[in-house]
């Protein structure tokens, strides 16, 4: 932990905060906790699915570190990122970025699967269980490689990015690495 505040900035507002904290809580609970497909399941998959559809119009209209547009991993940024791994970004580097698009992504996917199997059309088709189900476990395997990739991004750069969710401000200090501002990146 930095013993001296070199920089303190606020970057997740409340909304991307409080979405991040609930998907991730809806997440395991369905995943761990409702498995099985009953009521309770499906309400829990809908609320995820309602949650992604607000963060979609937030990351269009909502503060700078929250649009989509101050972060889209472009294959530029993402070499840039690459050639200067772990470098503290203000807003998600590129990795993370891509990250938040796969879980996005994946999670309107389940919603979607999950929907369907409850259709007269689809009812009991077991190639979309098994669908819904792979999408579960990939969703799992990135939720892994994301608190990994946390882990890491905060240990390289020392600054604690689980704090800076709950708080809504990174914090730099006099050992952490300095942040790279957008227009300085290369690669933007």
């Amino acid at each position: 932990m930095p013993g001296h505040v070199v920089e303190r900035a606020y970057v997740w507002d409340r909304f991307v905060r409080l979405h991040h904290w609930s998907l991730a809580v809806l997440v395991l609970l369905d995943a761990f906790i409702l498995d099985g497909g009953g009521p309770w399941h499906r309400w829990a998959g809908y609320a995820a699915l309602g949650l992604v559809g607000g963060r979609l119009v937030w990351g269009a209209i909502g503060s700078r570190y929250a649009r989509f547009s101050d972060f889209f991993p472009t294959p530029a940024r993402i070499r840039a990122y690459l050639v200067r791994p772990g470098v503290a970004m203000r807003g998600h580097n590129p990795l993370g970025a891509t990250m938040v698009f796969a879980m996005l992504g994946l999670v309107i996917a389940l919603g979607v699967t999950g929907w369907l199997m409850g259709t007269d059309a689809y009812w009991g088709e077991e190639w979309l269980e098994d669908l819904h189900e792979t999408l579960s476990d990939v969703l799992l395997a990135c939720v892994a490689l994301h608190v990994a990739g946390v882990a890491w991004v905060s240990r390289k750069t020392r600054i604690n990015l689980p704090r800076a969710m709950l708080t809504g401000y990174k914090i730099r200090g006099t050992h952490s690495a300095p942040f790279a501002h957008p227009e300085t990146t290369p690669g933007d």
